[in-house]
């Protein structure tokens, strides 16, 4: 299955809900708010209620668009979560939080979780100190995030530094925003994380 790389306002409008896509326009600007209704054409009469098994893949689908990853991806994530000790849904929540986009994300580097990636990719990102250009990578606690020394010279990385007063930094990371650096403190709570989809119902989609 292909990366989804159509209008990501569809995906928030088909689940009824802000799976902020696109970061900090979603909250300022969302096509949500004024077409609530799911896309396509909307049939007469009172809608089928889902089964079980469709809420479980409705949740599952909705983590998957949220972190921007494929569903064989996905499933390697889930079955690494299952082995780890601990709670799979959490462990798996856990996986999903510390790549390494969606950390460049969360630590305010970029606006979306697309644009992370895009940084990412393009090598502007260094993780402890060697440029990498791949999102999926896994970070742990410890590990240090920054630009690249030329990449410092961009009008991106002065734009991305002015931003950086209004932003919320979680409390499981720890940025320097002077310096535009950032270091995981330790693997996110289980409370830490925005609730946008439930993983408990994940691991019974899989474990049927």
């Amino acid at each position: 299955m292909a990366r989804y790389t159509g209008p990501v306002c569809r995906i928030c409008r088909r689940y009824g809900e802000k799976l902020m896509l696109k970061g900090d326009k979603c909250v300022s600007k969302c096509t949500l708010d004024r077409r609530p209704s799911p896309p396509g054409e909307q049939k007469a009469g009172r809608r089928r209620k889902l089964s079980d098994r469709a809420l479980q893949l409705r949740e599952k689908q909705k983590a998957r668009y949220s972190y921007g990853v494929l569903e064989k991806q996905f499933v390697a994530y889930y079955e690494d979560a299952v082995r780890r000790p601990g709670v799979t849904g959490q462990n798996l929540v856990r996986l999903l939080e510390m790549r390494l986009d969606n950390v460049v994300h969360k630590m305010g580097f970029a606006d979306s979780l697309k644009q992370a990636r895009q940084l990412v990719r393009h090598g502007h990102i260094v993780l402890n100190g060697r440029r990498t250009d791949v999102p999926s990578a896994a970070t742990k606690a410890g590990d240090t995030i920054g630009w690249h020394a030329t990449s410092k010279k961009s009008e991106y990385f002065k734009v991305a530094k002015e931003a950086m007063s209004g932003k919320n930094i979680p409390a499981w990371l720890n940025v320097d925003r002077e310096q535009m650096t950032g270091r995981v403190v330790s693997p996110p709570a289980v409370g830490e994380v925005p609730g946008t989809f439930d993983p408990a119902v994940i691991v019974e989609y899989y474990s049927r």
